[in-house]
């Protein structure tokens, strides 16, 4: 990988693995036009390494405080954040299991431009659809079991390419009467396990293969994606908070239009 390509690389997957836009679009409609190869299992593990670090100290304190509520379970004062731990739980098993069961087939069958194109479009409509119409001010801690089924299943979406991890949670979350910033904090606090899981699989089959280990562009990818990726949260909490999701939806049907145009 030359510099570009691993500013490029990092670049993207710290903003858009929080974002609720598409990874796969950018990376494709990027290699098109650089006429860069795939990346590769290695890059991949850094990038998501990176993401994972950064959501890691902007959940700091709620992370201490679920630690916290762990060892004094029994205190009525640690109900709430005990049932926000326990949904974060139950809404990544959905992906996990799925994950093992599809996921050769969909990197087989489906990992296609014009599938990342057709996704990126459809569900930019959905999150416009959600972002327009369903709306409350409850927060991640007073989600009930059935909003977290539905936003856990929801998240099995984010195996296709193009669909974003990010965007389905958030809409998921906007159609379970979250607020926009609710509904952006449990979808970050779900790529916790998510991002893990999918860190974990990949560094299984990365185990069974023989590459040789480029240090600087490895430590590269993972320092600008986690950089990136904490500066994205931040900056899109805030974000939302003020403008909603249309300008996102905007530019996902801009950006796949743009792959429909490339291909």
């Amino acid at each position: 990988m030359d510099f570009i390509q691993i500013i490029a690389l990092g670049i993207i997957q710290g903003l858009t693995e929080f974002l609720p836009v598409s990874s796969s679009a950018h990376l494709v409609l990027v290699s098109i036009v650089m006429g860069w190869e795939d990346q590769g299992l290695l890059m991949d593990v850094a990038a998501h390494a990176g993401s994972l670090l950064a959501v890691l100290i902007y959940f700091r304190k709620e992370l201490k405080q679920m630690m916290q509520a762990l060892s004094n379970s029994a205190l009525p004062e640690n109900a709430e954040t005990l049932h926000l731990m326990k949904g974060i739980a139950v809404a990544t098993i959905p992906i996990v299991v799925a994950g093992l069961l599809f996921a050769d087939a969909i990197e087989t069958y489906l990992r296609s431009a014009y599938v990342i194109a057709a996704t990126t479009i459809l569900f930019a409509l959905l999150l416009a659809y959600a972002d327009r119409v369903h709306e409350s001010q409850r927060n991640e801690y007073q989600l009930g079991w059935k909003a977290i089924l539905f936003i856990g299943f929801a998240q099995v979406f984010a195996l296709i390419p193009g669909t974003s991890r990010s965007g389905v949670t958030i809409t998921a979350g906007l159609m379970m009467g979250l607020s926009k910033v609710a509904a952006a904090r449990f979808s970050f606090l779900l790529s916790i396990p998510t991002i893990l899981a999918a860190i974990s699989y990949k560094s299984m089959q990365l185990h069974s293969t023989q590459i040789n280990v480029d240090y600087i562009a490895t430590l590269g990818v993972f320092f600008i994606s986690g950089v990136v990726a904490y500066l994205c949260i931040e900056a899109f909490v805030r974000f939302v908070n003020v403008v909603g999701m249309m300008p996102f939806v905007i530019y996902r049907l801009i950006l796949g239009a743009l792959l429909l145009l490339f291909i």
